[in-house]
């Protein structure tokens, strides 16, 4: 099977209006620079995006905001995008905020074939509304579904043409789970190379989980806010 494709708008290019997609990275940090410009270009639209965060007003997924391609986002933080609040605002954009470690959890679960879990975090809140509730050792859970997407798309420092992926850093954040949660898993990579040129024991995630792959180009690689010491 070959899995390499020539640039993200091939990468992306059977994306449909109505997608439910999976992005990775936290906040800046390793976005898929690349398939996000593309599916801005492509005037997708209707999707439901599940990512951390909903990036900045220029950049990330706020570009997709800004473009209104955007439906529904499920995440944990969103704080650095005023886009996002205005539409939040105005009842345009429809918004599932879920605490990180659950939505952390919900992306893991999916990824390994497990339906659902129990845990204490958003009990008493509004996150409870609707969900089941069962007490273990004298403690209140909500009961959360896994999450799955249609494409998971995630951005790796390398990749081989079988589509193993290696992650720097912190940028495997998200990335590592959202790539086993997927339908199709999208994977960009700052540099392509031929099987065995990756040393087995770096791999993050394996190439079964990997659908389609290229190597992407001009990463500007922004951070959302710069604090430096006086």
């Amino acid at each position: 099977m070959n899995k390499v494709v020539a640039n993200a708008d091939d990468a992306i290019q059977d994306i449909r209006d109505g997608a439910v997609l999976m992005l990775g990275g936290f906040g800046l940090c390793g976005i898929p620079e690349n398939c996000i410009t593309a599916l801005v270009k492509n005037g997708v639209k209707d999707l439901t995006c599940i990512s951390n965060n909903a990036g900045v007003d220029d950049f990330g997924l706020g570009l997709l905001l800004k473009t209104r391609q955007i439906r529904k986002m499920m995440s944990s933080y969103v704080g650095e995008n005023a886009e996002f609040e205005r539409q939040l605002l105005a009842g345009e954009l429809e918004v599932d905020l879920i605490p990180q470690g659950t939505l952390a959890t919900r992306i893991q679960m999916a990824g390994m074939g497990i339906p659902a879990f129990f845990t204490p975090a958003g009990y008493g809140t509004e996150i409870a509304e609707g969900k089941e509730v069962r007490v273990f050792n004298g403690k209140p859970h909500l009961m959360e579904l896994a999450l799955h997407a249609d494409y998971a798309i995630v951005k790796a420092w390398k990749g081989d043409t079988l589509g193993n992926l290696v992650f720097r850093k912190t940028t495997r954040n998200f990335s590592t789970s959202m790539a086993r949660a997927g339908q199709i898993t999208i994977a960009e990579v700052e540099e392509l190379v031929q099987p065995g040129e990756l040393d087995p024991d770096h791999i993050h995630v394996p190439g079964i989980y990997v659908h389609r792959i290229f190597q992407g180009s001009d990463y500007e690689k922004r951070i959302e806010r710069r604090t430096v010491k006086i």
